[in-house]
């Protein structure tokens, strides 16, 4: 089994121009022979967690999943059990609404000063628009305030933030835009940040179930919160939203998307970052909305996700000699193959960032884009 796994392996490796050991900085140094055995057995599970065990290194490790995943290798692999047990999960359980709080307790709440550490000024935790900036706060900034163009926010609105993370957008916007609002998120050390952070603002973070919420609201956003509603739950998610946005009022949805129909996330992706986290396909999305929203306008920007993510990596490794104390080695390795397989994805093409802009009953005279 090993000698032929190895061989199966290094033959996908090839066909990609990588070689084990090679001289390229994407080429893998292989440091421990088990490894061959684990990633055909497991998948993406394995090669991942054999990344977290100091199994394999490759010196531009971006470069090297990013060969991986554009040349699609994974199709050539037999569909291993960490898959099966994913699919298995997400058709026969709705996690989702079974573990709310669920990704909050294992990947939000873990530290707010590795966030800090890692993100712009205002810690947003979502891709960053690099059409005219040239670093990460300025990307962002650039961010929201498009989403605020995009929605036409003025003076005197009232917003609803469905998964408002540390407060981010909705300190920008009563500070850029003079409105008022409300967020809620499912995290403890979210909502109690945010709160802090906007004391001196018309705007309050609810640590909440967006399910939970009620009111009436003039502009609805969610950004980077979609990922974790699951393909079960996505229509009562718009029928939520439509039942708490005005009549004439705008929506705009910030998600990453998938380009293929899925109902289930990636194993390695589950188990150590986003549990029960998946991705969304343009279909499930326009199914979704059906009869309750009209589609104003669908903006893709994935490819700057991919710069957003390598100045998130920057920071952070910037950042470990005084993280190292809380956060132990298997952790760092973990984060490190987190930031570089998801901007390889992107890079990819393999996933996309979407921004949708959703109208309850359609923009008299039509909607003006913005870019």
């Amino acid at each position: 089994m090993s000698e032929s796994a190895k061989r199966f392996v290094i033959s996908q490796l090839e066909r990609t121009g990588l070689v084990p050991n090679g001289p390229d900085p994407a080429d893998p140094r292989i440091h421990n022979d088990a490894l061959w055995g684990r990633v055909l057995r497991d998948g993406t599970l394995g090669l991942g967690e054999a990344y977290m065990d100091g199994w394999w290194d490759a010196e531009a490790l971006d470069q090297f999943l990013f060969r991986l995943i554009r040349a699609d290798v994974q199709k050539a692999f037999p569909r291993d059990l960490a898959v099966m047990w994913s699919l298995a999960r997400g058709k026969l359980l709705n996690l989702q609404r079974l573990r709310v709080t669920e990704v909050a307790e294992k990947h939000y709440d873990i530290g707010n000063d590795l966030y800090a550490a890692m993100l712009d000024r205002r810690m947003i935790y979502s891709c960053g628009y690099w059409k005219d900036a040239s670093d990460l706060d300025a990307a962002q900034e650039a961010k929201l305030d498009l989403i605020c163009r995009k929605i036409g926010l003025a003076p005197g609105m009232r917003i609803l933030d469905i998964g408002s993370g540390w407060g981010g957008f909705l300190q920008f916007a009563a500070e850029r835009y003079g409105v008022s609002g409300v967020g809620v998120t499912v995290s403890k050390e979210q909502a109690a940040l945010a709160n802090a952070r906007t004391a001196h603002l018309p705007v309050e973070t609810r640590l909440l179930d967006y399910q939970a919420l009620d009111g009436s609201f003039d502009r609805i956003i969610s950004i980077g919160m979609f990922e974790h509603v699951g393909y079960k739950n996505y229509r009562a998610y718009f029928e939520k939203a439509a039942r708490l946005l005005v009549p004439d009022g705008l929506m705009l949805l910030h998600t990453i998307g998938g380009n293929t129909s899925t109902t289930h996330g990636d194993p390695w992706s589950e188990k150590h970052i986003f549990p029960n986290g998946m991705l969304p396909s343009v279909s499930q999305v326009g199914r979704a909305i059906e009869g309750l929203f009209v589609m104003e306008d669908w903006h893709n920007f994935g490819a700057d996700y991919d710069t957003t993510l390598m100045a998130w990596l920057a920071r952070f490794e910037a950042a470990w000699p005084q993280l190292a104390s809380r956060y132990d080695q298997r952790f760092y390795r973990m984060w490190r193959y987190y930031l570089n397989v998801f901007a390889a994805s992107f890079r990819a093409r393999q996933i996309s960032l979407w921004q949708v802009v959703l109208s309850p009953r359609g923009v008299l005279g039509g909607y003006t884009s913005r870019r």
